[in-house]
C-alpha cells in the first residue's frame, strides 16, 4: 500500500465561551485536517491544532510545513513504516509538535481502518470508555458559579477549575464550589501561576476538599520548583506543560518532580511518542491523564482512543471540542454523564 495523494484543509474556530488562564485569554483556535489517501481506496484523517506556547507553532507555521515539508514526504511512501516515517518527519519539522502529531494520527487512523477495526482496539483496547473532567477558566467567582452549575446539570462529576493569578481568589472559589457541591471531584490547574510557596499555602487551604489533581502550579522554566511542591503536598502533583518530549517524561520521573503526567497528543507530537512517554510513567509509577488543547472532535476522538488502549491511562480532560463553533466533525464519540465512549467504527470514526 503507498500514499498516492495528500491534502489539508485549514479550520478557523470561534469559541462560543472565551476562556482565561494564567497567561493569556483564548477566544478562536485554528485547526488543521490533513488527509492522505492510498492507492487502496483507503483514507486516514489527522489533526494539528497549533498553539505558540503548547506545541511551538503559529497556523502560519504549520501551513508552511504541511505545503513544503509533509505533502512531498509522504508521497510515494508506505504507511505500514509509520515508525521510519514519522522518526524521518520528526526530524525535518524540528519542533513543530501539533504538525507531526498531525501526520502520525493520519497514519495510525489510516491502519486502523486497514485492520478493520477502531484505533483503540488497534494500539491495544484495554478499557471500553472513561469519565472525561470539563474545565472552566479563570472567571470571577458568580459566573464560575454559574459555569458549575450547567455543567453539573449536564451530568459531568468531574471539574477542573483554572487558577494561578489570584491565590486568594482561587481559595475563595473552590471554598465556595466544594460548599456548593460536595460530592463533585474537583481538579485544580494552576497554569504556571503560583510560586512553590502559593502552591503549599493553596494546598492546605483547600485539603478539606480532598482535589483529585493539582495540575502544573509554577513556571516550567525552573522544574525544581514543581519537586519542591510535590515533595511538600500531600495531593498529587501532575505536570503539563514540564512535559512535551520522551525525554522530559524521563528527567520528571528520575527526578521524582511529580506523581502524575498530563500527555497531550498535540503537545508531544502523537501517538507514538505517547505510547513510549506511557510506558516511562508506568515504569516510574506516575498516573497518567490524557488532556487536550482547544481541538476539534477528530482531535478528540484520537486522545479518547489513545486513553483507551492504555492500561495505566486512569484519567481523561478530553473537553476542548466543546466550546467550538462549526466544528465539523459529529458522531466519532458519545458523551454520557460526563463519560466518553468510542464508536465501533472504524480508524477514529470518520469517512467521507
Amino acid at each position: 500500500m503507498k500514499i498516492t495523494q495528500v491534502s489539508y484543509e485549514r479550520l478557523d474556530l470561534a469559541l462560543s465561551v472565551p476562556y482565561t488562564i494564567a497567561y493569556e485569554t483564548i477566544d478562536a483556535t485554528t485547526n488543521f485536517i490533513l488527509k492522505i489517501e492510498t492507492e487502496g481506496h483507503l483514507v486516514g484523517y489527522g489533526c494539528a491544532a497549533p498553539d505558540k506556547i503548547v506545541t511551538g507553532e503559529s497556523p502560519e507555521e504549520v501551513e508552511r510545513a504541511i505545503r513544503n515539508i509533509i505533502i512531498p514526504f509522504l508521497i510515494g511512501k508506505n504507511p505500514f513504516t509509520y515508525a521510519l516515517l514519522l522518526t524521518e518527519l520528526k526530524l525535518l519539522l524540528e519542533k513543530k509538535s501539533s504538525s507531526l502529531a498531525m501526520v502520525d494520527l493520519a497514519l495510525f487512523d489510516l491502519l486502523s481502518k486497514k485492520a478493520g477495526v477502531p484505533l483503540y482496539n488497534f494500539l491495544g483496547g484495554y478499557q471500553k470508555s472513561i469519565p472525561t473532567s470539563i474545565t472552566i477558566g479563570i472567571l470571577g467567582l458568580e459566573e464560575t458559579l454559574k459555569h458549575a452549575k450547567e455543567y453539573v446539570d449536564q451530568g459531568f462529576s468531574i471539574l477542573k477549575i483554572k487558577g494561578g493569578s489570584n491565590l486568594e481568589e482561587d481559595i475563595g472559589k473552590m471554598k465556595k464550589l466544594h460548599e456548593i457541591y460536595p460530592n463533585i471531584t474537583w481538579r485544580f490547574d494552576g497554569n504556571q501561576g503560583y510560586s512553590v510557596v502559593d502552591s503549599i499555602a493553596f494546598v492546605k487551604a483547600t485539603a478539606a476538599m480532598g482535589i483529585q489533581i493539582f495540575e502544573q502550579p509554577t513556571k516550567m522554566e525552573a522544574e525544581e520548583r514543581l519537586g519542591e511542591v510535590t515533595s511538600q503536598v500531600d495531593i498529587p502533583v501532575m505536570a503539563d506543560e514540564s512535559l512535551k518530549t520522551l525525554t522530559d517524561a524521563f528527567r520528571l520521573a528520575q527526578n521524582e518532580r511529580v506523581d502524575m503526567v498530563n500527555i497531550k497528543l498535540q503537545k508531544v507530537g502523537g501517538i507514538l511518542t505517547a505510547k513510549h512517554i506511557s510506558s516511562v510513567a508506568k515504569a516510574a509509577k506516575l498516573e497518567t491523564m490524557v488532556g487536550c488543547i482547544d481541538e476539534c472532535s477528530l482531535g478528540i476522538s484520537a486522545g479518547l482512543h489513545f486513553a483507551l488502549s492504555r492500561p495505566n491511562v486512569m484519567y481523561a480532560d478530553l473537553d476542548g471540542h466543546l466550546d467550538l463553533i462549526d466544528d465539523p466533525f459529529k458522531n466519532l464519540f458519545r458523551l454520557e454523564n460526563g463519560v466518553l465512549f468510542p464508536t465501533e467504527k472504524h480508524g477514529l470514526g470518520f469517512s467521507e
